[in-house]
C-alpha cells in the first residue's frame, strides 16, 4: 500500500455524530457570500465559527476592506433579525439599550427597547463610544440580558455582536479595556486583498451595476437549523490529551519573556469551543491538534499583551503564539 492509500485509508473513517447538514449550509453560506465577497475566506470561516458557539467577533481593520459588508451579508445569510448601530462620542447607553417613556394612556412608565434587541448586531467602530456606553454593550453581551427599571429582559436566542473598529485615526477613541476585550471570542484582523482579488473587486462591482449587494445574498440557515447545529458541536469528541495541549499552549502565555499579558482560562475555553466547531465544519466528530492551532491566533489576538520593548520592535501576537505553538509538542 502507498503512502497516499495508507492516508485515504486513515480518513475513511465512519462519523458518530450526522454532520452532512451542517456541512451542507456552512458550503451555502460560503456560496451566498461568495457573489459579492471576493477572498476573505479566514474572515467568513471565523465568523461561522463564532455563530456556531455563540461568540461575539471583534473586526479590525483599515477602511474600506469590506469589514461592515461582509458582516451585514453574513447576517443576511441567516435567517434572523438584524440591527447596526453607529457609535459615536455622543452616545448615551439608552440610546443602545432602550429607556422608559411615560405613557399617557396607562399613566405608566412603558419600557422602550433600543436596537440592541435583534439577534445579529453590527456595531460600527466601537471605540468611538465613552466607556459608560461600552460597559452597558459588554454586559448585555456577556450576560444575555438587559435588567431596566427592576425587570430582566432576556436577549431572543441566536444573539451575537459584530463589532468593527479601525486601527488607525485613533483621535477621539475610547479604548476597549481588556476586560470588556475578553467578552469577544475572536478579533478578525482583516488585511488588504491580493492583487489578484482586487482584480476581481472591481470587476465584480462592474458587473453588478450598481445593484444593492444585499439583493444578490439569500437566506442559508433558519435559527431551528442553528440550535440543531450547535447541539451536535457540543458532543464533538475531544480527547484528555487535546485538553491537556490547549492548557499547555495558554499556560505558556502567562509565563513568556515576549508577553506582559497572556491568556486567561476563558482563552482555554474559547479554543475548546472553537476547536469543535472547526472539527464539525471540517466533518469530523473528534478535534485535532490542528484545529487548536488554527483557533489560536484569533482567540489570543486580543488576551495577550506584548511587553512594551517588544512592541517597540516590531513584534506582533500572532508571532508569539506562533513562537509557543513551535514550543509545544504536538500530541499524537
Amino acid at each position: 500500500m502507498t503512502n497516499n492509500e495508507t492516508d485515504n485509508a486513515n480518513l475513511n473513517f465512519e462519523n458518530r455524530i450526522p454532520l452532512e447538514d451542517l456541512q451542507t449550509a456552512i458550503s451555502n453560506i460560503k456560496a451566498e457570500l461568495a457573489k459579492v465577497i471576493i477572498g476573505q475566506n479566514s474572515f467568513i470561516e471565523l465568523l461561522i465559527a463564532s455563530l456556531l458557539v455563540d461568540g461575539h467577533v471583534l473586526i479590525e481593520g483599515v477602511p474600506g476592506v469590506a469589514k461592515t459588508i461582509t458582516a451585514k451579508l453574513f447576517a443576511k445569510t441567516l435567517k434572523t433579525n438584524f440591527n447596526r448601530i453607529q457609535f459615536t462620542p455622543d452616545l448615551m447607553p439608552s440610546d443602545i439599550l432602550g429607556t422608559s417613556i411615560f405613557s399617557a394612556k396607562t399613566s405608566e412608565f412603558e419600557y422602550k427597547k433600543g436596537p440592541i434587541f435583534s439577534n445579529i448586531v453590527l456595531i460600527d467602530e466601537i471605540n468611538r463610544a465613552p466607556a459608560k456606553t461600552q460597559a452597558a454593550l459588554f454586559e448585555t453581551m456577556e450576560e444575555r440580558q438587559i435588567t431596566m427599571d427592576g425587570t430582566t429582559y432576556q436577549m431572543d436566542s441566536p444573539f451575537m455582536v459584530l463589532a468593527t473598529q479601525n486601527p488607525i485615526e485613533q483621535e477621539g477613541t475610547y479604548a476597549l479595556p481588556e476586560a470588556q476585550l475578553d467578552r469577544f471570542l475572536f478579533k478578525i484582523k482583516v488585511s488588504y486583498p491580493s492583487p489578484e482579488e482586487e482584480v476581481q473587486i472591481i470587476q465584480s462591482h462592474h458587473a453588478r451595476k450598481s445593484k444593492n449587494p444585499e439583493a444578490l445574498v439569500d437566506h442559508s440557515i433558519t435559527p431551528e437549523q442553528l440550535i440543531d447545529f450547535k447541539e451536535k458541536i457540543q458532543d464533538i469528541i475531544v480527547e484528555e490529551k487535546i485538553m491537556k495541549y490547549i492548557a499547555e499552549i495558554i499556560t505558556k502565555t502567562r509565563n513568556h519573556p515576549h508577553l506582559y499579558l497572556g491568556g486567561s482560562p476563558r482563552a482555554s475555553i474559547a479554543t475548546l469551543n472553537v476547536s469543535k466547531a472547526f472539527a464539525a465544519m471540517n466533518g469530523r466528530d473528534f478535534v485535532i491538534p490542528e484545529d487548536i492551532k488554527k483557533a489560536l491566533v484569533p482567540v489570543l489576538n486580543h488576551r495577550i499583551i506584548l511587553t512594551p520593548e517588544r512592541e517597540m520592535e516590531g513584534m506582533t501576537t500572532e508571532s508569539v503564539v506562533a513562537m509557543i505553538i513551535e514550543s509545544v509538542e504536538i500530541p499524537r
